[in-house]
């Protein structure tokens, strides 16, 4: 591990356009879903797969690109993921069916899981603790713009020309960053001659108690939010009728209010260790989630407002849950982060899914599959941290 610099604000700047990668590839594409599916002459429902299949590809991208990383350094590692990124976005510009956009977008995927993972592996490399979760709150309010940015890009790109001209913006960004990182990112992950293997490097996070209880905090969180990002158009524009312009206003609010709480997550962690701002974070979440799903049932006609607001605080404690756990996670594994980091993403990414899922399958029109399935991840992750922390040591490099 190099030590000898610390992560300037310059590089924590490019670390975060790096892990934006994800959510602009994701979300700035949307709004052209129907006119893809026009142009390849085929359904919507087959277009939403390529969205789909870039979360799985991304997973698969996370899971080979960490040990990769810990293994050939970090500088290889983003470098090899940003070049299949952006060969895979030139695939898909030149498309001309939706199963070529299939292919292309895994393709794509793969190379952006394999660059991402690297951002926070290098945080770890270059700081710990405290400071290992200060910079990474740091990088996630930079990062959390991406999300609340990204499909005003992909309108505001589509009134200027079609789809395709959004896959083009996906290849100039992906190739700036690369350039960026080219020049500014130092190599904090010196190449090894230890051949460990792949199962045995994630082998050694799987076996570790502690780690694994921060890996699900963060895990289960994750399966809270994606269960309101995949129930909140229904709740919202169905349940409440608010309309596709509200919308995106009312659901930009709890980016907004990540972002507050990744601002208060860096102050308080001058006075409190990063396990204990966990802790407030998951209570915050089973305490509004518990008061929301209590009010759904009971009353019949629920208050916008009140919904809202306690969505927002909801989604807001992501803040004091993601950096901190993932920061718990990688101090254990000072030679492995990377392959920690890929661990944390895939499985969140995953519980993700299923939680999305089940929303969709328990779907009655109403607020209450969508609450229910937050509260229930809300419990999940302190019940199984508590479990697999119990008279464990927690990260000894924490200051």
């Amino acid at each position: 591990m190099n030590q000898t610099t610390t992560p300037t604000k310059a590089l924590i700047l490019l670390l975060a356009a790096l892990t934006a990668l994800t959510p602009l590839a994701i979300d700035a594409y949307l709004p052209a879903i129907p006119q893809m599916a026009n142009d390849l002459i085929t359904s919507i429902h087959d277009t939403e797969i390529s969205l789909s299949l870039y979360l799985a590809g991304f997973a698969l991208g996370q899971i080979l690109g960490g040990p990769f990383s810990d293994h050939f350094g970090r500088r290889t590692a983003t470098g090899s993921g940003l070049t299949i990124f952006c060969l895979g976005t030139i695939g898909i510009i030149f498309s001309q069916d939706i199963h070529s956009v299939w292919g292309f977008r895994v393709i794509q995927a793969i190379g952006g899981g394999v660059a991402v993972v690297n951002a926070a592996a290098v945080i770890r490399d270059l700081s710990h603790g405290k400071d290992s979760a200060r910079h990474l709150s740091n990088m996630a309010v930079i990062m959390m713009l991406a999300p609340l940015l990204a499909p005003l890009i992909g309108m505001l790109i589509l009134h200027i020309s079609g789809w395709r001209l959004i896959f083009v913006f996906l290849l100039v960004y992906g190739l700036t960053i690369g350039i960026a990182l080219f020049f500014r990112l130092p190599e904090t992950r010196k190449k090894t001659t230890e051949r460990t293997s792949m199962l045995k490097r994630y082998g050694m996070v799987l076996s570790h108690r502690c780690a694994l209880g921060f890996i699900f905090s963060q895990c289960f969180a994750l399966a809270g939010m994606f269960a309101f990002i995949t129930g909140s158009p229904s709740v919202y524009m169905g349940y409440f009728e608010i309309s596709e312009t509200i919308y995106p206003f009312l659901f930009g609010l709890n980016v907004i209010g990540m972002m507050l709480a990744n601002r208060l997550n860096i102050r308080l962690l001058h006075y409190y260790k990063p396990h204990f701002l966990l802790s407030l974070g998951q209570a915050a979440q089973i305490l509004t989630s518990l008061i929301l799903l209590s009010y759904v049932s009971v009353i019949a006609q629920p208050q916008l407002w009140f919904v809202v607001s306690l969505l927002i605080l909801f989604i807001a404690a992501m803040g004091l849950i993601v950096s901190n756990a993932t920061s718990g996670t990688v101090d254990f594994f000072p030679h492995n982060s990377a392959t920690a980091t890929a661990l944390l993403g895939s499985i969140g990414f995953a519980a993700g899914a299923l939680s999305g899922s089940l929303v969709g399958l328990l779907g009655d029109g109403t607020p209450w599959p969508m609450v229910l399935i937050m509260f229930v991840c809300s419990l999940l992750g302190p019940i199984l941290r508590t479990l697999l922390q119990y008279g464990q040591q927690q990260p000894q490099t924490q200051p």
